[in-house]
């Protein structure tokens, strides 16, 4: 096919752009198959490849699929592939043995596995089955911690060993977002013990905001990002809980802008990345807010 000079040929290399600022490298794990996305497998794994070698290749993380999509993975794949991959197993570690089974036969690069607690498991039950599940793998391993009176121990618990927090900031329905109090609780006691952490679920933009449609709260990404940075400064739950609740662009954006690469590094070895249906969105208002360069942006890449 020939192409006019304003038109690259298809598989050329985007032009090189500024590295991305410390804060936003690695941020964003593509959830593009999850809620409210639902992106079809078969359109997010080529979507994926091209978001690795955008512009903003940086700013991007794993594909996040769920154990049971595994199956329907092969197919998709060719040999020469190597699709970096995170693995949630939503039914507990009972999971890991043929998800792992699995993935050994597939093109590609596992990342992490994501295991949650399952409801009614105690903690000291869930870590003797996850160590017996994860001797098999050295990839990074993130456990959901539940929102209840498990909470503390999980995270003691974790502290301990080689996994990693997450924590659930959003869903289909209210009550699956924390309010700030309880988010700042989980982002304190993280800090405290020394468990990096990622998030998961209803981070839809930068900054908190009200959702028009359905009046949920919802979480910002960046209020996320300053509130551990405030953790790690020695801020208390009630001063964390506000920089969860803060709703002015400028103000947030600022505190983004004032972070250097020693602080931004200590908040993202803390704030691991979190999950997002879109990966361009997040792009887009951190390229509006003037925190990350315009030339990241990549028009081949504009449309999920």
């Amino acid at each position: 096919m020939e192409t006019t000079g304003s038109e690259e040929p298809a598989g050329t290399p985007p032009e090189p752009v500024e590295p991305l600022p410390a804060f936003a490298r690695g941020l964003c794990d593509d959830a593009a198959v999850f809620p409210p996305g639902l992106m079809p497998l078969h359109e997010a794994v080529p979507a994926h490849a091209r978001h690795e070698t955008a512009r903003y290749a940086e700013l991007v993380g794993p594909l996040i699929l769920a154990a049971p999509a595994l199956a329907d993975l092969a197919g998709l794949l060719r040999p020469e592939d190597r699709l970096n991959l995170a693995v949630t197993l939503p039914a507990g570690p009972g999971q890991a043995e043929h998800a792992l089974t699995a993935v050994a036969g597939l093109a590609v690069s596992l990342r992490a596995l994501e295991v949650a607690v399952p409801a009614g498991t105690a903690p000291d039950r869930f870590f003797v089955e996850l160590d017996r599940a994860m001797s098999a793998t050295a990839a990074e391993v993130f456990v959901e911690v539940p929102r209840d009176e498990r909470r503390a121990e999980v995270i003691d618990t974790l502290a301990t060993t080689r996994y990693q927090a997450k924590f659930r900031t959003g869903g289909v329905t209210a009550e699956l977002y924390p309010d700030e109090r309880e988010l700042a609780a989980a982002i304190a006691a993280a800090v405290a013990a020394g468990v990096p952490f990622k998030a998961t679920a209803g981070l839809h933009h930068a900054i908190r905001n009200t959702d028009p449609e359905t009046g949920f709260e919802q979480h910002g990404f960046l209020n996320l990002l300053l509130a551990t940075d405030a953790a790690l400064r020695g801020a208390d739950g009630d001063d964390i809980a506000c920089v969860l609740a803060e709703r002015d662009t400028d103000t947030v954006a600022s505190g983004i802008a004032e972070l250097d690469d020693h602080r931004a590094g200590k908040a993202r070895a803390a704030f691991r990345s979190f999950g997002t249906c879109s990966v361009t969105e997040p792009l887009t208002e951190l390229v509006d807010l003037g925190l990350v360069p315009s030339g990241a942006s990549d028009p081949r890449t504009e449309k999920e």
